[in-house]
């Protein structure tokens, strides 16, 4: 993924920041959305895309942590980089408690800040690659049938066959048809890997 696929957007009240920071993010080769407030920018938050918020923490209204529990209360998961003139330990604390990628104080050396942007970028990047393995894990995992799921769900706890036949009141060559169809809609080669699998539909 190239710089320019990412998006980094940027809240901060301050005009001469907003502008210094879209230039800075540009020139290194970053797509940038910089808004003057988080309600302008919650009213235009991104479904899906690929990057991360550069925010002030003190700002009128709303400030960079409330923002921050509010995309949080909203579902979306994209790192935050926080720049403040006026930091304090707390502020910071709470800000890392919520999964803030760094806590920057104002004026920051631009060297400091693409390495923190960067930082965030690869955090949401492999925070991708998690979810679309959980989707992927979920959407074979509910192809299966009950009776089915009954199966994998008693082979993934380590039971064999016969058990897992007792188990069901069923004859253990039905047990062996549905434990290959699992393994088949499953796309899995042996009980590690459904193991696996079966742990990523199951989280959260």
């Amino acid at each position: 993924m190239t710089p320019t696929e990412r998006t980094v957007f940027v809240v901060d009240d301050d005009p001469s920041v907003l502008r210094s920071l879209e230039r800075l993010l540009r020139s290194a080769g970053y797509a940038v959305e910089a808004h003057a407030s988080p309600r302008v920018f919650l009213d235009h938050a991104p479904a899906d895309r690929p990057g991360c918020v550069v925010v002030d923490l003190r700002m009128p209204e709303i400030g960079g942590l409330d923002l921050q529990e509010e995309l949080a209360r909203r579902g979306f998961e994209l790192p935050l980089v926080f720049l403040t003139g006026h930091g304090d330990v707390p502020s910071s604390v709470r800000a890392m408690k919520g999964g803030a990628i760094d806590f920057l104080s104002k004026p920051c050396d631009d060297t400091d800040l693409l390495a923190a942007v960067e930082r965030a970028l690869a955090r949401d990047a492999e925070a991708r690659v998690v979810r679309a393995e959980k989707d992927a894990a979920r959407a074979r995992f509910a192809s299966l049938t009950p009776r089915e799921r009954e199966v994998c769900l008693l082979v993934a706890r380590g039971l064999l066959n016969k058990q897992i036949a007792a188990e069901l009141g069923t004859a253990e060559k039905t047990i062996k048809v549905h434990r290959g169809r699992v393994m088949e809609k499953l796309a899995v080669e042996s009980v590690a890997d459904l193991v696996r699998l079966v742990d990523r539909a199951q989280s959260s």
